[in-house]
């Protein structure tokens, strides 16, 4: 019975008919995503030997979300996100089809690999923002909409524990080509669950103000909140200095472990795991109460193993450090998105996520790029210490900041009844008037 319970909790969103569709389309499609990452990653450091090419590659894939994901946040908040999500899963189809032609026909150039690369980033800008807003519209019981988010980790992470492990296996037998073949196809089944979706029209703002006005409007929302303000933060810090540890994976299996592929693709399908068991460990919870502490001991534990990999000389001993690691950081950031997404007003949330992307990917690329740099001056191992020092650092920052936090989200719960005991006194003393954060 408790067993039962519990299997029924963790998945309880898949009630929505909506949101299940999507959760099985984007299943497939997302292990294809993983698979062709490091495919890609393989590829640029085979090609060229270079720590810095392998860093410029994730700038060049990443740089895109720092500039476009604010304005793609304004157009969420505009357009039917449904069909744009469909162009976004279109586009990436053609990136990755253009990608495995130019390497099965033995074609492939690193400018190639720059170019696709920003390609697949620009479209990343707008598809990430209008996804995590979308995943309102299939969730009609609001309650439900934490564990969406948290099952929504789970099936990326899911993906990265399967994707990294068969794109080792076929990069070892067959090369390449046929991950980004392979990722292509599976852009198939998530354009199909996307067409069969039937939501309501999105609610959207009024299109007849200029663009900048609305983006300056989201920022200023963000900005002087403190709970999406830190939070924002956060992830931009540890997005730079923290997670572009990725990036340098490549070194860590050949040069350090004295792996191949096989062993670059057990590296991250680790930290895949740690990740999928921070996303159940997520979804099971029932509501966001608590989430708040639970980003700032996480962003602590993330850095702290960072910090340990660093000095990892041992294939072994670096697995169950990359697996605590992939929990860390995949806990912080649904936690931070589940904040976001359960305080954040109606009409701003597209752009709220906009912000989001940027913070958590937006900053990655400088981060990627740096971490490519400081690795071929003093190498990959010091580049992850430094990085993960400065991860521990914000997260005690953010730990200072607690009490406010605490103190600007506390009325925004009673108001939406996640703290009714409050709501019902608060209600009692004065109406609802007053809590709404405008």
């Amino acid at each position: 019975m408790n067993k039962t319970g519990m299997f029924g909790n963790i998945f309880r969103a898949l009630r929505h008919r909506n949101y299940r569709i999507f959760f099985w389309g984007q299943s497939a499609s997302l292990i294809g995503t993983w698979m062709q990452q490091v495919a890609l990653s393989w590829l640029v450091y085979r090609m060229t030997n270079s720590p810095f090419l392998l860093g410029m590659t994730g700038f060049m894939s990443q740089i895109p979300t720092f500039f476009f994901t604010p304005f793609a946040g304004v157009f969420a908040d505009r357009h039917s996100r449904r069909k744009m999500l469909i162009g976004t899963q279109c586009c990436s189809l053609l990136q990755a089809s253009i990608l495995a032609f130019l390497v099965l026909t033995d074609q492939i150039q690193v400018w190639h690999i720059m170019a696709l690369s920003f390609f697949l980033g620009v479209i990343f800008s707008f598809d990430i923002p209008i996804r995590q807003a979308f995943t309102v519209e299939m969730i009609e019981d609001r309650e439900d909409l934490g564990n969406a988010i948290a099952l929504n980790s789970s099936m990326l992470n899911a993906a990265r524990l399967i994707g990294p492990s068969v794109a080792g296996i076929l990069i070892a037998f067959v090369g390449e080509g046929v991950c980004f073949l392979l990722n292509a196809v599976s852009f198939i089944p998530v354009i199909l669950s996307l067409m069969a979706i039937r939501v309501s029209a999105s609610p959207t703002i009024a299109a007849s103000r200029h663009i900048l006005i609305e983006l300056k409007e989201g920022f200023g929302y963000a900005f002087h909140f403190a709970p999406i303000k830190w939070i924002l933060i956060l992830l931009s810090m540890i997005s730079l200095m923290g997670v572009p540890y990725q990036v340098l994976m490549p070194i860590f299996a050949r040069d350090i472990f004295h792996g191949g592929p096989n062993t670059l693709g057990f590296l991250m399908g680790m930290s895949g795991f740690g990740a999928l068991i921070g996303a159940i460990y997520l979804a099971a919870r029932k509501n966001v109460r608590g989430l708040v502490r639970i980003i700032a001991w996480t962003a602590v534990l993330f850095g702290v193993t960072i910090i340990i990999f660093s000095f990892s000389r041992s294939f072994w001993f670096a697995m169950p450090v990359i697996l605590a690691s992939g929990f860390g950081i995949m806990v912080n950031m649904a936690a931070c998105n589940t904040i976001l997404q359960t305080v954040v007003e109606e009409d701003k949330r597209g752009r709220v996520m906009g912000l989001y992307t940027m913070a958590f990917m937006g900053t990655m690329p400088f981060g990627s790029l740096l971490a490519g740099v400081l690795a071929a001056k003093i190498g990959a191992p010091h580049t992850l210490l430094i990085g993960g020092a400065s991860c521990v650092i914000i997260a005690f920052i953010f730990i200072s900041k607690l009490p406010l936090i605490r103190k600007e989200i506390r009325p925004v719960y009673a108001q939406k009844g996640i703290i009714p005991e409050v709501a019902r006194g608060i209600q009692a003393a004065t109406g609802l008037e007053g809590l709404s954060r405008e």
